[in-house]
């Protein structure tokens, strides 16, 4: 099938996909703790009447059962080998079963349970080849369309979105898993994947797992706000519970139609079920939505850039934009000597000013002789992603470099710039569209800057041409407005402002322009670049290449907004005043050291002030080493280090992480960090110092399960609070477990599940400890886990997240 032929399908009704194959297959005697796949193809009758019961029942599209049959996954069971003989055996199953229908039969990838650089140690490139190769198999094999589904981190989307574009044309339907607050695990929000996978080529974006049909309502509303692509919406039947010793899902299949209902009117045209749905509950919503119009699909674009975890717009008539241009090493020797030395410390310190002082995109240039270029952005890329919460305009004049950075970024970037001159249009242009990225066009051509105002012009048509091929629209295109120096030609700014307004009235084009250039040469030059930006401003400009730092234009801008009368221009200007007397109080506590100490007194408390406790919140395991080091040298005791620095600083990094402040990368890099402290510290401690005997906790993922991301996050942040933990790794009998707690006189059982289907080898350890005579106390989590879970099971205790989990250990042991 074709991708125009699967989005007439969908424009024409509303598309019903399948339900539940895990949860069904154990009905269907699927033990826990074997490979799923392996069992299929062993009894394949069971596979077969499920998927021709969902067929029967109303789906169009049944997902082969190949959603764990990746090298990484089948690498667990000893089954990589068989990769290409077990996907190709799975997919002929699932043609089995439709033969004789109009379904259509989807490949189905998902996540890997590993982590990527620099959370993880998998790097980006090795996730795309492990992806490509599957998919590779999977087109060969015959499949209509491809699903990436089940997903947790978008990167890892992202990485099987190219993997399979690679590899064939056919229609790929992307569906993240959220928690919920509305966010994936690792801090997506809905509208932000949609922004980033259907900018780079996903045909369908949606949501499935994660909970029941109504809590995702809102999600599909978020979704719909950006969306040019059809949504998808594959909800369980509501949340799990104990009944009678076994997990159940109490949802009927009535009551799993009328909110499918409801999803299709929120905006999803492709619904479906995950766990606990059966060929009853695709049936019922089959009957309904068949009586409902396909929802309208946007054809309205918008100017949106994206980080991984949140949404910039660029609004014709909205706040004028600044393009923090800091990050480049031109002219900056102390940048220049940094980089040389492969470090980012000033980098990440100019982003974090930039944003601080107002800046909405960070231009990020590394372009000088003496290191590797490419490389020197891919890690200021890796770098900038956490530090900064600002999307990225990737600036350089080497091809090769903008599309490796485009390649790993895991947002939607601006690219800096696609002229005219034959490498730029013919090279970087498709690239630029591969990748789904916004570009600045920059109006110059082989034969150098154009000479008049019609050149320019001439210029502007032709590349908006080539782009406009390509499938780009107006909405991924800034024009540079191409300023030149006022000294030179008087006629400079008049020609810029022509530019302006040209693009932005005749051609509905945002604009962008340096500033600098405009004074070069000329005496007390911010006042002639102030005076400049405000004109531009009037005359339509959307956004500016500039140093956020510079009050005067900063404050020009936003009083310019508020004269213009755009939209809440007034109270930013008000904010805008706020944080220029914050400057100005700076100003002057530096040159009056007395009042300098009293305003970080007041402004930053005492802990966020010590280096150590910075590096802590910052993850900064680069340097942390080095100020321990320092606070020893200066006569502090390896035991306060850890009471009164690292142990706050990570105390407050959980309170940022439940305040959705910091998220899952955060708070994985700052537990590395304090671990590599901890590391340094343990063997200076005396013998005795600190408080004594710690408590043992054992930790593992249940039996049949092979998921251990969040349990290894566990692991980490209790072993920093002193804890003696034993990780007993994934996939652990009830046996093992209960033994190594007696043991090892353990005081705390840890258990972690990921999948509806194996959570109830929690009960098992409960049973067998109450058994056993084993007195530790056991509490539980993962992605399925309730509180209610807890307590029907008679677990001890339940925790959400790492952070939380610490403290429930805190409380059982108090």
């Amino acid at each position: 099938m074709t991708r125009k032929e699967f989005r007439e399908m969908i424009e024409s009704r509303v598309i019903v996909l399948d339900g539940a194959t895990g949860t069904n297959l154990q009905k269907a005697g699927m033990p826990t703790g074997v490979c799923p796949e392996k069992w299929i193809l062993e009894h394949p009758q069971a596979l077969i009447d499920l998927q021709k019961a969902y067929v029967a029942a109303g789906t169009d599209i049944v997902y082969a059962p190949t959603f764990t049959a990746s090298r990484i996954k089948l690498e667990e069971y000893g089954l990589s080998d068989r990769l290409e003989e077990m996907n190709r055996a799975l997919v002929a199953l699932s043609k089995e079963a439709v033969a004789g229908s109009s379904a259509l039969v989807a490949g189905d990838l998902t996540m890997t349970g590993k982590q990527l650089a620099p959370i993880g140690d998998l790097p980006f490139e090795t996730l795309v080849d492990v992806y490509k190769e599957q998919a590779r198999v999977l087109a060969d094999a015959g499949v209509d369309l491809f699903v990436v589904e089940t997903m947790m981190s978008l990167q890892e989307t992202r990485a099987a979105l190219i993997a399979i574009r690679e590899v064939c044309d056919l229609p790929v339907m992307a569906s993240l898993t959220y928690e919920s607050d509305g966010r994936t695990l690792y801090g997506t929000d809905a509208k932000t994947a949609m922004v980033v996978l259907q900018s780079l080529g996903a045909d369908v974006v949606g949501l499935n797992c994660s909970t029941g049909p109504m809590e995702m309502v809102a999600a599909v509303e978020q979704m719909r706000e950006a969306a040019t692509i059809p949504i998808l919406a594959k909800p369980n039947a509501g949340l799990p519970q104990l009944e009678d010793g076994v997990t159940v899902y109490r949802m009927t299949p009535e009551e799993f139609a009328s909110a499918g209902a409801a999803l299709v009117r929120a905006g999803a045209s492709v619904v479906g079920g995950c766990c606990g749905t059966t060929p009853a509950h695709i049936g019922a919503l089959a009957d309904v939505v068949k009586a409902l119009e396909a929802p309208a699909v946007s054809s309205e674009k918008k100017r949106l850039l994206a980080t991984e975890r949140s949404v910039l717009e660029i609004d014709l008539d909205g706040s004028f934009l600044v393009v923090g241009e800091r990050i480049n090493p031109t002219g900056k020797k102390a940048l220049q000597a940094e980089l040389r030395e492969g470090s980012l410390d000033l980098v990440c310190r100019m982003a974090e000013e930039q944003e601080e002082n107002g800046a909405a995109i960070l231009d990020v240039n590394m372009g000088m002789n003496g290191i590797d270029e490419k490389e020197m952005m891919l890690a200021a890329i890796e770098e900038l992603t956490t530090a900064s919460s600002l999307p990225l305009c990737l600036d350089s004049s080497n091809v090769d470099v903008l599309e490796a950075a485009l390649r790993i970024y895991p947002g939607r970037a601006l690219i800096n710039s696609v002229s005219l001159e034959s490498e730029k249009i013919d090279r970087l242009l498709p690239i630029v569209a591969k990748y789904g990225a916004m570009f600045i066009l920059l109006p110059l051509s082989d034969e150098g800057i154009p000479a008049t105002v019609e050149e320019k012009r001439g210029i502007v048509r032709t590349i908006l041409e080539r782009a406009y091929a390509l499938g780009f629209t107006k909405e991924d295109i800034v024009v540079d407005g191409l300023t030149a120096t006022v000294g030179a030609n008087p006629d400079a700014a008049l020609e810029c402002f022509d530019t302006i307004r040209y693009c932005r009235k005749e051609l509905g084009l945002a604009t962008i322009c340096g500033l600098s250039n405009i004074s070069f040469g000329l005496p007390n030059r911010p006042f002639v670049n102030t005076a400049f930006l405000t004109m531009a401003i009037q005359n339509g400009l959307t956004m500016a290449i500039a140093n956020p730092s510079q009050d005067l234009l900063m404050n020009a801008a936003f009083a310019s907004d508020m004269l213009l009368h755009k939209p809440d221009s007034d109270i930013r200007y008000i904010n805008r005043m706020q944080v220029y007397e914050k400057h100005l109080a700076e100003k002057e506590a530096v040159s009056q050291p007395v009042k300098k100490k009293a305003f970080v007194q007041e402004n930053v408390s005492e802990n966020e002030a010590d280096a150590i406790f910075s590096c802590v919140l910052k993850g900064d395991k680069k340097h942390i080493v080095e100020k321990v080091k320092e606070a020893l040298a200066a006569g502090e005791q390896p035991g306060d280090i850890i009471s009164e620095k690292l142990i706050p600083a990570i105390n407050d990094v959980g309170d940022k992480f439940e305040k959705q402040i910091y998220f899952l990368p955060q708070l994985i890099a700052s537990a590395s960090a304090m671990q590599t402290a901890i590391e340094h510290l343990e063997p200076l401690l005396a013998r005795g110092e600190g408080e004594g005997e710690t408590a043992t906790i054992v930790i593992a993922t249940v039996e049949g399960d092979i998921h251990d991301i969040g349990k290894n996050l566990v692991v980490l942040m209790l072993k920093n609070y002193g804890y003696n933990v034993i990780d007993l790794g994934k996939d652990v009998a009830a046996e093992t477990i209960i033994a190594v707690a007696m043991e090892q006189n353990a005081q705390i059982i840890g258990l972690s599940a990921l999948m509806t289907t194996t959570m109830m080898r929690m009960k098992d350890v409960v049973e067998l400890a109450k058994e056993k005579g084993c007195t530790s106390k056991i509490i539980i989590g993962g992605a399925c886990i309730t509180e209610s879970f807890a307590q029907e099971i008679g677990a001890d205790g339940y925790s959400a997240d790492a952070a939380s989990c610490v403290k429930l250990v805190q409380k059982l042991l108090a």
